[in-house]
């Protein structure tokens, strides 16, 4: 689960280097600055057998910083997990383990797919992208890494214009995450205090962050 909330949050913050043809995703990420919305998730095994549905909420500010939260269907607000870049330190906040691992970001999105996440790079140069033919009403984009140790063997992207509607991120192990995005707020007003992150009372905490 871990693997696959640090992927699909890489995916929203790339910042593109154009090919010859821009895709969807090149169109929706020029002149992106901020990104609020809620999703519902389900998340399906290699055989196509619900392991889990929830909900959750993201708030990018691109370069580098975002707030990605997922709550399984009855955690209520005590329940889920919490993933927070705030420019320097990449935290993950498991509230069931009550738990928080901390790296620091540049080495922590360069290893993995949520190495788009940090608006420099050049995605065309990391990933095979490539626009798919229109279907249920979206324009749809696959992401696959070109590395071989990345964290997700491809994401599909559903757009409507400028909104991105749907995203389908499969990982090694064969699971694939679908998320339906909703409440789009586009290039809205960023309180710095909503990407920062502070150790919750009584969390163990894991790794040495960054100052």
């Amino acid at each position: 689960m871990t693997r696959l909330l640090v992927a699909f949050a890489g995916i929203l913050l790339a910042l593109p280097a154009f090919a010859a043809a821009p895709t969807p995703l090149d169109r929706y990420l020029d002149a992106l600055t901020s990104l609020r919305a809620e999703f519902v998730q389900r998340v399906v095994d290699s055989r196509g057998v619900t392991v889990q549905e929830g909900e959750g909420s993201l708030l990018v500010q691109r370069p580098g910083r975002f707030r990605w939260e997922v709550r399984p269907a009855g955690a209520g607000t005590d329940g889920g997990q919490l993933l927070v870049a705030d420019g320097r330190n990449l935290w993950f906040y498991d509230r069931d383990l009550a738990q928080v691992t901390v790296k620091p970001a540049d080495s922590s999105l360069t290893a993995t797919p949520a190495m788009l996440l940090s608006g420099s790079g050049d995605l065309h140069a990391a990933f095979d992208v490539r626009a798919l033919p229109r279907a249920g009403g979206l324009d749809w984009v696959r992401v696959t890494p070109r590395a071989g140790d990345a964290d997700f063997r491809q994401a599909k992207l559903g757009f409507a214009g400028l909104e991105l509607r749907r995203m389908e991120v499969e990982d090694k192990l064969g699971q694939t995450a679908t998320l339906i995005f909703s409440r789009i707020q586009r290039n809205a007003p960023v309180a710095p205090a909503e990407l920062e992150f502070t150790l919750p009372p009584g969390a163990d905490l894991i790794g040495t962050p960054v100052d």
